[in-house]
């Protein structure tokens, strides 16, 4: 359980900051009032797919590993991707069109692409809001989609 709740807690971390090394990553888990050795975070990092990625800033932080553009994604299906008609953004909105009635299924798939800087998806019936956390995050979706249905 203890185990779980901690590995819970560093995906809230690394996505609440910048974090770019494992001493970070352990002094923001002490200050949840979590006591753990560089040995345990190292087996976390490793369990939960971390890896490191260049922010905009210059500087490298731990986010969750993305599935290879080829991999295959059961929540992300052809069917799903032949349901989106646009894709485009502006600052860091990534706007999704898609047939009526299917904005929530493929919004399910948006999310299961598991993109580090996404931040979350609103749907309506024919529209997807992707709020990522940076302008070239929200340009990087929208290569990543457009190269899904491309390929589909």
């Amino acid at each position: 359980m203890m185990k779980s709740t901690r590995q819970t807690k560093i995906l809230e971390l690394i996505v609440k900051y910048e974090i770019e090394t494992q001493d970070e990553l352990i002094e923001k888990l002490r200050e949840e009032g979590f006591d753990v050795t560089q040995a345990t975070a190292s087996r976390d990092i490793k369990a939960l797919k971390l890896t490191k990625t260049l922010t905009s800033k210059g500087k490298y932080r731990y986010v969750r590993q993305t599935p290879k553009e080829n991999a295959p994604n059961h929540k992300f299906n052809a069917a799903l991707i032949e349901s989106i008609i646009s894709v485009d953004s502006g600052e860091n909105i990534v706007v999704v069109k898609t047939f009526p009635g299917l904005a929530s299924a493929v919004a399910g798939g948006v999310d299961a692409i598991n993109h580090g800087e996404i931040l979350g998806c609103v749907a309506g019936d024919d529209t997807i809001a992707v709020i990522t956390r940076t302008k070239d995050s929200a340009k990087d979706l929208v290569k990543t989609l457009e190269h899904l249905i491309r390929n589909a």
